[in-house]
């Protein structure tokens, strides 16, 4: 299972994007929803990831904006909890509060960074593929100690369209100078991520830590893809060893 590249996804496959989120929300829920004891703020942040209204899938194909997107996310979380109605104004003050908690509490995950020096120790080239912008996400990558070895090359900006298309995944082949044959993608989401990257000709690798993941998922859905060809990992300590390094 030899390859040539790797690409990573960001959020909860290098960075702790979990952890943030639940930084930020707890702010959040502490300003907008005083009623909700410390207790179920995991509630909120189960709530916000889940995303019942797939806000954000309709923003990676190109049928949302990110603030749209968002503002709609934000006042669906206050309808379910009893929050306030978000009109504009109300939402840039929300998304202010938010994103304060949100970027100061970006952290790399505890197997990333050893995976990522043992990939480049091999010679593998490296890089990331991810659903959100492109600034952003350079941004979050060099906040987490990987600004230097990790390249941000392909967000939702670049082709105007993100995962699961298969352009996007070839694109980012293209940019690693791999060929998508020779060029694994690892993520944390399985259809998204994992399938979507085997679709495309990449070999894809689920990362499946446990409890992290955003909705769930039956064990038909996790046969079928590794029938497929899908690699499940439980941590990203083991992505050397499978990737025969």
């Amino acid at each position: 299972m030899s390859v040539d590249g790797v690409l990573f996804d960001i959020d909860d496959t290098l960075v702790d994007t979990r952890g943030a989120f639940t930084s930020a929300l707890a702010r959040t829920a502490r300003h907008y929803l005083p009623h909700l004891g410390p207790e179920r703020h995991h509630e909120v942040v189960a709530a916000w990831r889940r995303d019942a209204g797939d806000h954000y899938a309709a923003y990676t194909r190109g049928e949302a904006t990110y603030r749209g997107q968002r503002m709609a996310r934000a006042n669906e979380l206050h309808a379910a909890f009893g929050g306030p109605v978000l009109d504009d104004t109300g939402y840039d003050a929300w998304d202010a509060l938010f994103e304060e908690g949100f970027s100061s509490s970006w952290r790399a995950l505890d197997d990333a960074e050893k995976a990522v020096r043992a990939l480049l120790d091999a010679g593998v080239a490296v890089g990331a593929l991810s659903n959100a912008g492109t600034a952003y996400q350079a941004a979050k990558l060099a906040r987490t100690g990987f600004g230097d070895t990790v390249p941000m090359l392909v967000g939702i900006d670049t082709l105007g369209f993100g995962k699961p298309r298969p352009e996007v995944f070839l694109e980012a082949c293209r940019r690693l100078g791999s060929e998508a044959s020779r060029t694994a993608y690892v993520g944390d989401e399985l259809e998204v991520d994992a399938v979507a990257a085997v679709r495309a000709g990449l070999l894809g690798v689920w990362v499946d830590r446990p409890g992290s993941r955003r909705r769930p998922l039956a064990d038909e859905a996790v046969d079928a893809a590794t029938a497929a060809g899908v690699v499940v990992i439980g941590s990203l300590a083991e992505l050397p060893s499978v990737l025969g390094l």
